[in-house]
């Protein structure tokens, strides 16, 4: 009867992972896969979940880091995430003290601080934005 209860549990883990396509169940699947095939052995039930975790625990520690790489590669940053690294030229004096500062960068205007808080960034230099803070570019000198 175990048999029965690893082949459904399997089926529902790969539905889930078909449905939602976010590599959350499919170690899971591979779990109960293993302990199907566990209780077609003859093992007993305690054995059959020892190998069902087990296994889940592997797959999802060794083979997930490898699979979110291949799988996410191909996402496009888009819209702020895609200025982090680019350069921009400062129009107004960036100093943090003073909460003045902007930049121009692709034709756009932003509000700029740096990044660190002790330095004054002048009108004309070109500087890299590191991160993007609410609507602020969080930029350094190059």
């Amino acid at each position: 009867m175990a048999m029965i209860g690893w082949l459904v549990a399997f089926v529902i883990f790969v539905g889930i992972e078909t449905a939602t396509m976010a590599l959350t169940t499919v170690w899971f699947a591979g779990g109960a896969l293993a302990a199907f095939f566990a209780a077609l052995a003859g093992f007993s039930v305690r054995v059959q979940l020892g190998v069902f975790l087990a296994v889940s625990f592997v797959l999802l520690i060794f083979t997930r880091p490898f699979a979110s790489k291949f799988i996410n590669s191909g996402t496009v940053k888009t819209n702020a995430d895609s200025l982090i690294g680019k350069k921009a030229r400062v129009t107004a004096e960036i100093d943090n003290d003073k909460a003045t500062g902007a930049v121009t960068l692709n034709g756009q205007e932003w509000t700029a601080r740096a990044v660190d808080d002790g330095t004054a960034i002048p009108a004309g230099e070109t500087v890299v934005v590191r991160e993007i803070r609410g609507v602020k570019l969080m930029v350094e000198r190059i």
